[in-house]
C-alpha cells in the first residue's frame, strides 16, 4: 500500500542531511505515504524514538507498527504543543515534505485534481468545514482574484475570478467539471493542464490554510529542535520555498533578523543548503510529481 499511496520525494538526500542519530527523536510532520519515515526509522536503533503527523485519516494508516512510533493526527502548525505534551525538552530532527500525496491527487472523490469529474472538495482533513466548492462559490470576485494571483501566481486572475463568478450566477459550482467548464475560455490551447494547475493549486491552499500552516510550523521548528537539531523541509512552489529560506536564514518568514542592544543580529539556524536540493532527472522520470520540489535543510544554533 504505502509504495502505492505515494513516492518519497527527495529521500535519500532529505535523510543524509537529517544525520539521524540512532538514539535521538525525530519528527515526522508529513505522515503521507509513510516513505521517509520508514527510512528514518531503519536508523534509530531501540532507544530513538519518531514522532508522526497528519491529518489526513487515509495517511495514518500508513504509520509505521512499531512501539517507537508515536501517531498524531492533526495539522503539523501543532507540533510544539505535541512536544510539550509528550514530556520532551526537544527533538533531534524534524522533516516535512510540503506536497499532496499521489493518493490525494489520484482519489477522484478527494477533488484535488482536475483530471477526474468530482466533487469540488480538496480538504485534507474531511473534518474541515471549507471546502473548495464554497471557496468558488461565496467568495467575492476581488477575493477569488487575490487568492489566483498570491498561491496561483496568474496573471490574469481577475479574468479567471470573473469567469466563476459569471458562471455561478447561473448555477452553483458544485464539481471539478463545473470549475473546468467556467474556465474553458481562457484555457491556453496548447497547455491547458498548465493553467488549471495553478487554479486548483490556489484554491488547495486556500482550503486547507496551507500557508498560514507552514508559518506555525516553521515557528514550531524553532521552539521544537534542540541546539544541534536538523530540520529538513521539502517545498513544491515559490510562495513555500521563500517563506523556508527566509526563516532559515534569519528566523523570520519575511527575512528579517532583529539585532540586539550591540548590533548583533542572532540567526536561530545555520543553513547547510546554500541553494535548494533538486531531484535528480532520474528520480523526475520515474516520478513526474517531483520536478517542482525544493529541499532546504539547516541546524539549530544556541541563539
Amino acid at each position: 500500500m504505502p509504495d502505492v499511496y505515494h513516492i518519497p520525494v527527495l529521500l535519500n538526500e532529505s535523510i543524509e542531511l537529517l544525520d539521524v542519530k540512532p538514539s535521538g527523536t525525530y519528527v515526522d510532520a508529513t505522515l503521507g505515504g509513510g516513505g521517509h519515515s520508514r527510512a528514518i526509522l531503519s536508523k534509530l536503533n531501540a532507544d530513538g524514538r519518531l514522532i508522526v503527523f497528519d491529518r489526513d485519516t487515509d495517511a495514518l494508516a500508513n504509520a509505521p507498527a512499531d512501539s517507537r512510533v508515536t501517531t498524531v493526527r492533526n495539522n503539523f502548525r501543532f507540533i510544539h504543543n505535541y512536544v510539550r505534551c509528550l514530556g520532551l525538552d526537544g527533538v533531534d530532527g524534524i522533516l516535512a515534505d510540503l506536497g499532496v500525496s499521489s493518493h490525494q491527487f489520484d482519489t477522484p472523490e478527494r477533488g484535488f485534481s482536475f483530471r477526474f469529474d468530482a466533487e469540488l472538495d480538496m480538504r485534507m482533513s474531511p473534518a474541515s468545514s471549507l471546502s473548495a466548492a464554497d471557496v468558488v462559490n461565496t467568495y467575492s470576485q476581488d477575493d477569488l482574484a487575490s487568492i489566483f494571483r498570491l498561491y496561483g501566481e496568474l496573471d490574469n486572475s481577475r479574468r479567471a475570478a470573473s469567469l466563476i463568478c459569471a458562471a455561478r450566477q447561473r448555477g452553483r459550482l458544485s464539481t471539478t467539471a463545473d470549475l473546468n467548464n467556467a474556465l474553458e475560455s481562457i484555457l491556453p490551447p496548447a497547455a491547458p493542464h498548465k493553467y488549471l494547475a495553478k487554479i486548483y493549486q490556489a484554491l488547495r491552499i486556500e482550503v486547507n490554510g496551507e500557508m498560514k500552516s507552514l508559518e506555525h510550523l516553521l515557528s514550531g521548528i524553532l521552539k521544537s529542535l534542540k541546539p544541534g537539531g536538523t530540520a529538513v523541509i521539502i517545498t513544491y512552489h515559490s510562495l513555500e520555498d521563500r517563506m523556508v529560506k527566509n526563516f532559515f536564514r534569519s528566523g523570520d518568514i519575511r527575512g528579517d533578523s532583529t539585532p540586539d542592544l550591540y548590533g548583533r543580529r542572532n540567526v536561530p539556524f545555520n543553513v547547510i543548503t546554500r541553494k535548494p536540493v533538486l531531484p535528480s532527472e532520474n528520480e523526475v522520470m520515474h516520478n513526474t510529481r517531483a520536478r517542482s520540489a525544493k529541499l532546504r535543510a539547516a541546524v539549530r544554533t544556541g541563539a
